[in-house]
């Protein structure tokens, strides 16, 4: 990060105060980053998002008054908010939160066990607009969408609608799925960065999704790749 650049503003949303003050204490240790405000339940985590225009909440799960994922949900469906990136972080990983962060709208899910250096970077991750899943929870959410019913749910479309990519998208969402960042598919295919941004937006666009866990959701339904594929 350039001297030059602005701090990635996040906004800390988690019921327990020891918790907000150790996160907020490694947040303010990292130079590109700093916390504009702290929310003890989901709600004030929305009101807090909309206020200090933070790039990132990073937002616990269970809450009082609004718990994550509906705050989650109120965040990522205001389109004054559409620049917020959502780092859902908690104890659990079940199946269950996972899936209902993502459709939520989130774009990064840890575990609070995860180590100093793991979430600055999944902050930074998030922050850049990238999909960010620990090991965990992506394995998981892999074993959800296989064993999940063939029959689309609402908000991601049928992965019938593959059919509609070029060769080179395929490829684009496949490398996705994996879990690649638009930096390393640039790489893996000899494209410039901002290319391999445009062709996952056009994947979006042409499947009907909005995020990039949906991509890898279709992705894996639809056959393109497979658990344990490289």
């Amino acid at each position: 990060m350039s001297s030059s650049a602005q701090p990635i503003r996040v906004v800390l949303a988690d019921d327990q105060t020891l918790v907000r003050s150790a996160f907020g204490r490694l947040i303010a240790s990292a130079p590109d980053m700093s916390v504009v405000g702290e929310a003890a339940t989901g709600r004030e985590a929305v009101l807090l998002a909309r206020s200090t225009r933070a790039d990132l909440v990073l937002m616990d799960v269970q809450m009082p008054e609004l718990d994550g994922i509906e705050a989650t949900r109120l965040i990522t469906g205001d389109p004054e908010l559409s620049g917020v990136g959502v780092l859902v972080l908690t104890t659990y990983d079940t199946d269950e939160h996972v899936m209902d962060a993502l459709r939520a709208g989130a774009s990064g899910f840890l575990v609070k066990d995860a180590r100093p250096a793991e979430l600055l970077d999944a902050i930074r991750t998030v922050a850049a607009g990238e999909l960010l899943l620990a090991p965990g929870p992506m394995s998981r959410l892999i074993s959800y969408a296989l064993r999940a019913p063939a029959a689309p749910k609402a908000g991601c479309p049928a992965p019938d609608g593959l059919i509609t990519l070029s060769d080179r998208e395929r490829q684009v969402l496949t490398l996705v799925a994996r879990g690649l960042n638009n930096q390393e598919v640039a790489g893996a295919l000899g494209l410039s960065p901002s290319t391999a941004k445009t062709h996952v937006s056009r994947i979006m666009t042409k499947l009907g999704m909005h995020d990039r866990a949906q991509l890898v959701i279709a992705a894996y339904e639809s056959g393109l790749i497979t658990p344990g594929e490289r």
